[in-house]
C-alpha cells in the first residue's frame, strides 16, 4: 500500500502580515480627522507663541504695597495714625459720658433725699423758741401769761415768715368769688347780703407753693334764697 503520510500535527500555520505597512494599503483618513489634527496643531502652536507673565508683576497684582509709592505708603501710615486717635478719642468721650451720667443720677438722688435741708435748718431756731416757751409756761406766774403771750405770737411770726422765704402762700378766699381750682365748698348757705357763687366765709385756709396747690381753702358759698 502506497499511502501517503501527513506529518502535519497541528493547524495549517497562517502566514504573519509585515510590520512595515505601506501606505498605500492604509484607509483614507476622514475629513473630521484632518480638522482636529490641524486644530491640535494650532493650539499647540499658539500655546508656545503666548507670552509668559513676568513673576514681578504677579506680586505686584497679589500685593497692593509692592506697587505703592512711597508717598502713598507714607499717606496710609497718616491715616492709620489718625484713625487710632479718632479711636482713642471715642473711647474717652464714652468713659466721661457714662461717668457724667452715674454723677447726675447721685446728685439726682442726693436731691431728692435732702431737698428739705435748707428749710429744716431754718426751722431749728424755731424749735428752740418753742421749747423755751414751754418752759416758761411751767414756772409761769399768774402775771406771767401776758408775756407768755407775746412769746408764742414771736414764734409764729418767725414761722410764717421761714415758710414764705421758702415759697408758701396763704390763700385768702374772704368775700372771693368761688374758685374750685384753690377753693373747696365745705357748705351752701343762703343770703341775701352777698350774690350767688360768692364766699361768704372761710372755715380753713389754703396754701399753695407758689403757682402749686397745697391745699384748698375750706369755705362756705353763698346761694340765693329759695321762694
Amino acid at each position: 500500500m502506497n499511502e501517503k503520510l501527513n506529518f502535519s500535527t497541528g493547524p495549517e500555520r497562517k502566514e504573519l502580515p509585515n510590520e512595515e505597512t505601506d501606505a498605500s494599503e492604509l484607509p483614507p483618513a476622514s475629513p473630521d480627522d484632518n480638522a482636529s489634527s490641524v486644530q491640535g496643531q494650532a493650539g499647540l502652536t499658539a500655546d508656545a507663541k503666548a507670552p509668559v507673565e513676568p513673576a514681578s508683576e504677579k506680586q505686584s497684582q497679589l500685593s497692593p504695597t509692592a506697587a505703592a509709592t512711597p508717598e502713598q505708603i507714607e499717606e496710609w501710615r497718616a491715616k492709620a495714625a489718625k484713625a487710632d486717635e479718632y479711636w482713642d478719642r471715642y473711647l474717652r468721650r464714652t468713659a466721661e459720658l457714662d461717668n457724667f451720667r452715674k454723677r447726675a443720677a447721685r446728685e439726682r438722688m442726693d436731691a431728692v433725699k435732702y431737698a428739705n435741708e435748707a428749710l429744716l435748718a431754718k426751722l431749728i431756731p424755731v424749735l428752740d423758741n418753742l421749747e423755751m416757751a414751754l418752759v416758761a409756761a411751767d414756772s409761769a406766774k399768774t402775771g406771767s401769761i401776758e408775756s407768755l403771750k407775746t412769746g408764742v405770737s414771736m414764734i409764729f411770726t418767725q414761722i410764717k415768715n421761714l415758710l414764705a422765704e421758702a415759697g408758701l402762700e396763704e390763700i385768702d378766699a374772704t368775700n372771693q368769688s368761688f374758685d374750685p381750682n384753690w377753693h373747696e365748698a365745705v357748705s351752701q348757705q343762703e343770703s341775701t347780703e352777698a350774690a350767688s357763687g360768692q364766699v361768704i366765709q372761710q372755715l380753713r385756709k389754703g396754701y399753695k407753693l407758689r403757682d402749686r396747690l397745697l391745699r384748698p381753702a375750706g369755705v362756705v358759698v353763698a346761694k340765693s334764697p329759695s321762694t
